[in-house]
């Protein structure tokens, strides 16, 4: 799939790793609208690359029925979420456990539901963004790990309704296995882990292997979009090192 003259909706893609993607898309001549609540941010990112901006809150239903029925994308790139409270397991209120599953699961399962009523068109690929916090837990975020892996379960899930229906729409899972710094999840993560171990951030992060900033996401993302071995497989691992390695291939 070439992004040439692709229509793209990205959630968040107003600062972060979203940004970074959204570089790359213009770059490779897609057609960009990028949501996020944030005017001032929008704006700035509107102006420098041309892309349209879209002021909405992801968790409201209507609003991403709407949106995904007036555009009509190519490709719909769920990237928004929040930033977790960070701290001790014994420390957490309920509200900071579950922010993640508030936010990111709750805005996930409105947005791929609308793609999947409206119906997006046959070919039409949607990314969930999911984390590296999925795989091996992150002891310090609450209910973040499990609400990324939620996210990954519901691209599988989106999958199965895709084939059952006959919709040609191919839900993908593009899993970080970093933390990258420079964005806001990162940055906070970074930080707490670093604190609580008496090292830096940078020091931190090191210990990834090399360093995967928002623009190398946002051409490995495109890179699962464009390269035809990646077409079919399900779960996606993102990192500075390996780039990207398929986690899990195609559905039956």
């Amino acid at each position: 799939m070439s992004m040439k003259d692709k229509s793209v909706i990205v959630t968040g893609g107003s600062r972060g790793l979203g940004l970074g993607l959204v570089e790359a898309l213009v770059e490779r001549g897609a057609r960009v609208t990028v949501v996020a609540r944030g005017t001032e941010a929008l704006d700035v990112v509107a102006a420098r690359l041309g892309v349209a901006p879209i002021v909405a809150d992801v968790t409201d239903e209507a609003a991403s029925r709407r949106i995904v029925g007036d555009i009509s994308p190519d490709i719909l790139v769920l990237n928004a979420g929040t930033t977790p409270p960070m701290g001790r397991l014994d420390r957490l209120s309920w509200t900071e456990f579950s922010a993640a599953w508030e936010t990111d699961v709750k805005a996930g399962l409105y947005w791929i539901q609308a793609a999947l009523r409206l119906p997006l068109r046959p070919g039409s690929r949607v990314l969930v963004g999911s984390s590296g916090a999925a795989v091996t837990g992150s002891q310090m975020s609450g209910g973040y790990g499990g609400a990324k892996r939620m996210l990954w379960f519901m691209a599988k899930y989106a999958n199965g309704v895709s084939q059952e229906a006959k919709l040609g729409i191919r839900f993908q899972a593009i899993v970080p296995r970093m933390m990258i710094l420079g964005t806001g999840v990162g940055d906070t993560a970074a930080g707490a882990y670093a604190g609580s171990m008496g090292i830096t951030p940078e020091a931190f992060v090191a210990r990834f292997g090399a360093a995967m900033p928002p623009r190398a996401f946002g051409d490995h993302v495109v890179s699962v979009l464009e390269d035809p071995r990646f077409a079919d497989g399900v779960v996606f691992g993102l990192n500075g090192d390996a780039g990207v390695t398929v986690m899990e291939g195609a559905t039956a």
